[in-house]
């Protein structure tokens, strides 16, 4: 679920000498949420495989997911931020709260009803959607946990609001702190709770989870003394200026969302098991994607938007530049690997208990194909913070409906020939048009980005990226795990040796990054 990203989405441009300490608090604990949350699909596959018990609890997510992101997730989020941070410095602090209580009364107020007609009509609503292809028991399972489930959103869009509260007064501890909290109470529930109340044990982690992920920043409210005021202030200014933001982050979010509901409306038509494979595919290639792109967009994009304050558009030009083929250099090898040794990753990771070789197969075949698009995902995380830095949000918007749109037709047309795996793959390449497209559109709007470079980049990360497939083949088909870390090592270690023969830049940025001397 998204709920894990919160961390990252509210990272606001702070003053250089806290940008470093906050980036690091910030990417230390979202690597530390993102291995966590790769035990927690650990436990869940060793307690429930790719069954279909699973499918209806990845399929219920869905729709309170949905609420969260399109109402009260980062568009709140990257909305609520600026206008409480520009009440703050105003120099009036019960302005700023005034807001804070008005948004929260207002998400409260919205999320609950919407919530309430969802759960009486849940039947209905997971049979027409969701759970199409499910027989009836499954869609019953289905709207039974979405109920349960229900509860997340209400707590998870105030608890967005709060880290925006914390992250406006440069606190970054807790909020950072609160994915690891909720991933821990998801693999106590599935330790201690599912095997004697079974799924519904996962779904009891899950609330519980969300509900810690608010708690454990109350006490920083309580300390600062936030003056709550009732009203949900539809007639301040503060408030309306809220509502106009959100509503083109809003409008991107949705699409995303829809892909995700779309995809599980079409797997729910296939065998039993596809849509927990596809769940546990995307999240496996999420790993790299969200430790080296998202640390990195998270890191520079203070950086970017002090850039377009200043007017400084070379410097704009060159930091975009170096962040996004480092974010390149760095994702590729890792895509090439999910790739190639994409089944023995996965059997090594989830092949036990419930977890056997039929679901080791499935998952990584639809892990195959997101793979493709990685590097896509990865360099989509740079380009918008570029878009937004310069407060554009409509057109990254625009270029992720149209890409949506395309990835719902290549679904239709692909899931025929390869099942879940189509699914993936057309997640893929709307991805990789949508990052060309984008692409394309930063250079008209700040000129040449270091075309020549990025350019000699490319060339040399494909170059060695052959070379480290090539290397890394005769490993793929393996059943020993310890022979295929080998080939990861050998394949690895090529990548790396070909990149410094032909004199990567890349390689010297990392290693400042790495020592806090650049961005």
């Amino acid at each position: 679920m998204c709920y894990n990203a919160l961390v990252t989405l509210h990272a606001i441009p702070s003053p250089r000498p806290r940008l470093l300490h906050a980036a690091t608090v910030v990417m230390l604990f979202f690597v530390a949420s993102r291995v966590l949350g790769l035990g927690r699909d650990i436990v869940i596959s060793y307690q429930f495989g790719t069954s279909r018990t699973l499918d209806a609890y990845f399929a219920a997510f869905n729709i309170p997911d949905l609420i969260f992101n399109v109402i009260a997730g980062g568009a709140l989020g990257s909305a609520f931020i600026p206008t409480f941070a520009a009440a703050l410095a105003s120099g009036d602090p019960r302005r700023a709260w005034r807001l804070a209580s008005a948004v929260l009364n207002l998400a409260l107020i919205v999320l609950t009803a919407i919530a309430a007609i969802l759960a009486l009509f849940a039947p209905q609503v997971v049979a027409a959607t969701v759970a199409q292809g499910f027989a009836p028991d499954d869609q019953a399972l289905t709207a039974s946990l979405m109920r349960w489930m229900l509860v997340t959103p209400i707590v998870f869009g105030l608890s967005g609001i709060v880290m925006g509260i914390l992250n406006s007064h440069q606190h970054f501890v807790l909020p950072a702190f609160a994915p690891v909290v909720y991933n821990a109470a998801i693999i106590a529930g599935a330790i201690f709770l599912a095997p004697t109340m079974g799924v519904y044990g996962l779904t009891f982690g899950v609330v519980a989870g969300a509900l810690l992920h608010l708690l454990v920043q109350v006490p920083w409210l309580v300390r600062r003394r936030m003056h709550y005021t009732p009203t949900v202030g539809l007639y301040d200014a503060d408030v309306r200026e809220v509502g106009r933001l959100m509503l083109p982050r809003t409008l991107g979010l949705a699409a995303v969302q829809i892909n995700f509901l779309v995809n599980t409306i079409l797997a729910s038509g296939l065998p039993a098991g596809s849509i927990a494979a596809l769940g546990y595919a995307w999240r496996v290639m999420l790993l790299p994607e969200g430790i080296v792109a998202l640390s990195f967009a998270t890191a520079v994009f203070p950086t970017l938007s002090e850039q377009v304050a200043r007017k400084a558009l070379d410097d704009f030009r060159e930091t975009f530049s170096n962040v996004f083929r480092v974010t390149l250099y760095l994702t590729v090898p890792a895509a090439v690997g999910l790739l190639v040794l994409g089944a023995p990753l996965v059997a090594l990771l989830f092949q036990r208990g419930e977890f056997d070789a039929r679901s080791t197969a499935e998952t990584a075949w639809a892990l195959r194909f997101y793979a493709v698009g990685l590097f896509a995902h990865s360099g989509l995380e740079i380009i918008t913070r570029a878009f937004y830095a310069m407060h554009d949000t409509r057109t990254p918007v625009t270029i992720g409906v149209a890409a949506m749109l395309l990835n719902i037709v290549l679904s239709v047309t692909l899931i025929a020939p390869l099942s879940h795996g189509g699914l993936a793959l057309a997640n893929s390449v709307a991805t990789i048009l949508e990052m060309l497209a984008l692409l394309y559109l930063l250079r008209q709007r700040i000129g040449q980005a270091g075309d020549k470079r990025l350019f000699a980049s490319v060339a040399r990360i494909g170059a060695a990226a052959m070379v480290m497939a090539l290397a890394m083949a005769p490993f793929a088909d393996s059943s020993s795990i310890m022979i295929s870390i080998v080939g990861a090592a050998i394949g690895g270690a090529a990548y790396f040796a070909v990149t410094i023969a032909l004199r990567s830049e890349e390689i010297q940025f990392v290693l400042r990054r790495a020592r806090g001397t650049d961005l």
